[in-house]
């Protein structure tokens, strides 16, 4: 069954870069990023794997865990990471998920059940849709998906600014407009009405639109 916004994310435990862990226990109180990857030794997904790691601090300012997958073994990550590293100037600093046996990649729907049982002779091309970003809350709750073909690198920048739309409208009854970003005017939720908003917002909004609140974002 495909996992939909809400849904709560397949828990596990598997070997990783930094030890075993249990994906739930390892979330604990943060927020977390699992992104997942087709193969190892792969050129796209080493440019992201480096570019994460020169943003991990952005990600820990926001309580954001990130925990990377590949359809190989944990010896095999401990490799790739050295090329990591050379060519991309920032040492892999985040726990690689080992899936030898496809586990974790078809728990998230990113593989089907009848891939068989293990990794060995799977080229790139087999796994092409392991490419999966989840973005997941405290709560063990997914709170957004992004899915891109192997060709196209992943914009870090933009799952940023989506963790950032994630953490304030978890916390209030807002929304994030096309192209918000942090400090951006922001819409209140149909959900509250004109009475609540008004108690919540009283020096009033904008109103373009009968069902659009248009008010500056909240401190």
């Amino acid at each position: 069954m495909a996992l939909r916004i809400n849904d709560t994310a397949p828990d596990f435990t598997a070997d990783t870069t930094e030890g075993r862990i249990n994906f739930h226990e390892w979330i604990g109180d943060s927020w977390a990023i699992l992104f997942s990857h087709p193969k190892d030794f792969t050129p796209v997904c080493t440019t992201e794997l480096g570019a994460v790691a020169g943003l991990k601090s952005e990600f820990d300012r926001r309580n954001c865990k990130i925990i990377g997958i590949s359809i190989d073994g944990v010896s095999d990550h401990e490799a790739w990471s050295k090329d990591i590293e050379a060519s991309q100037g920032h040492a892999v600093n985040y726990p690689l998920i080992g899936d030898p046996e496809l586990k974790v990649v078809k728990a998230y729907d990113m593989l089907p059940a009848d891939s068989g049982d293990t990794s060995e002779g799977r080229t790139p091309m087999d796994n092409a849709t392991a490419r999966s970003v989840f973005v997941i809350g405290p709560d063990k709750k997914i709170k957004a998906t992004l899915t891109y073909p192997m060709s196209t690198g992943r914009n870090f920048a933009e799952i940023l600014r989506l963790v950032d739309s994630c953490q304030l409208t978890a916390e209030q009854q807002l929304a994030t407009p096309a192209n918000w970003e942090m400090g951006g005017d922001v819409i209140i939720s149909p959900a509250v009405s004109d009475e609540d908003a008004k108690a919540r917002f009283p020096e009033g909004w904008e109103q373009p639109l009968p069902y659009i609140r248009v008010v500056k974002q909240p401190l």
